[in-house]
């Protein structure tokens, strides 16, 4: 599963052992805190939390640590951040399992790990099996938006466009830890106004690109093919590539054939959780196009993204010659 919210892992009860690991830091973190503060009681916090690292912990502090039990309080917890600097020892890495297999009562121990690349070890596995675990992959450019948009809604209460959404996204990149501080930001930037909009994050000061990719594909399933044409350049001055946006738009126009044939519902249930909300946006772009104009837009992306690697020349001209007939076919019909 991949954990979304920042409160305690949904539909689990609380004690026991939890593996937190993965490539996104910020979202393991935010997830630690929201265990450790579901657990402990601020009166009796200092006498039953224990943070410890990975490489500066030894196999048997680390046992003792498991084995004592709550003072004065329901709840001790023990995390270890950086587990993978510990999993050179055996006694540790059976110390783990043990109680992952049969947590002591009264304990909450939080583990948090990312697994190095290319690990096979079978500890990971295990440990992932038997632990209450949950994977924290690396959000992407296209999660961006929809991580926004939640994140204003789940810790703010407040509403953040989608177009507001793109922007910031566009500006910022996958740097949820800058995110969180933007996203902060805007909302004491709006006050009792419950939405964040475009202009709100212009006014705030966010140094905005003048063409986000995201706006761009919509402008191109939209039909609005001059336009779209005319903002190729920009959007490669502001350091898009023209693979780069073939990928993208092959992208939407798969979720435009898929939309289609199941429907706006049906393309939901196909997307991520943080790109969901696209569906929505696309319901007015899918009635612009049949199925067999969908499949010749993709054959045609297909060729330019041929075109432009066989290609030593600037590969512009491929995307541009490719928008331009999707305007012939559709004047023509």
């Amino acid at each position: 599963m991949n954990a979304r919210a920042s409160g305690p892992l949904p539909g689990r009860e609380l004690g026991g052992v939890f593996y937190l690991h993965g490539e996104d830091q910020f979202r393991k973190d935010d997830q630690l805190r929201a265990l450790v503060d579901a657990h402990l009681d601020p009166a009796t916090r200092d006498f039953n939390f224990d943070p410890v690292r990975g490489a500066d912990v030894d196999a048997e502090t680390l046992a003792s640590l498991i084995a004592t039990p709550p003072m004065m309080a329901e709840w001790r917890v023990v995390v270890v951040r950086e587990v993978e600097g510990l999993t050179a020892s055996r006694h540790a890495r059976d110390v783990l399992l043990r109680a992952a297999e049969n947590p002591p009562p009264g304990l909450a121990l939080i583990l948090s790990c990312t697994v190095p690349s290319g690990s096979t070890a079978k500890f990971y596995k295990d440990l992932a099996r038997i632990a209450r675990s949950v994977e924290f992959k690396a959000i992407t450019d296209a999660d961006v938006p929809g991580w926004i948009i939640d994140r204003a809604r789940e810790e703010h209460d407040i509403d953040f466009e989608v177009d507001a959404a793109r922007a910031l996204g566009a500006a910022i990149g996958p740097n949820l830890g800058v995110l969180s501080q933007e996203v902060a930001k805007l909302a004491d930037f709006v006050g009792d106004r419950r939405t964040i909009t475009l202009a709100d994050v212009d006014a705030a000061g966010t140094r905005l690109p003048s063409q986000d990719r995201w706006r761009w594909f919509d402008l191109v399933a939209e039909r609005r093919f001059d336009e779209a044409c005319e903002a190729i350049p920009v959007l490669l001055t502001q350091g898009e590539s023209t693979v780069g946006l073939v990928i993208g738009l092959t992208t939407h126009f798969l979720r435009l054939g898929i939309a289609a044939e199941r429907g706006i519902g049906g393309l939901e249930a196909s997307l991520p959780p943080y790109q969901r909300f696209v569906a929505r946006r696309m319901a007015g772009q899918v009635r612009r196009w049949t199925v067999p104009e969908i499949d010749r837009a993709l054959d045609g992306l297909l060729d330019v993204d041929r075109l432009s690697k066989a290609s030593s020349h600037s590969s512009e001209h491929f995307l541009e010659t490719w928008i331009l007939a999707l305007r012939v076919r559709a004047e023509a019909a």
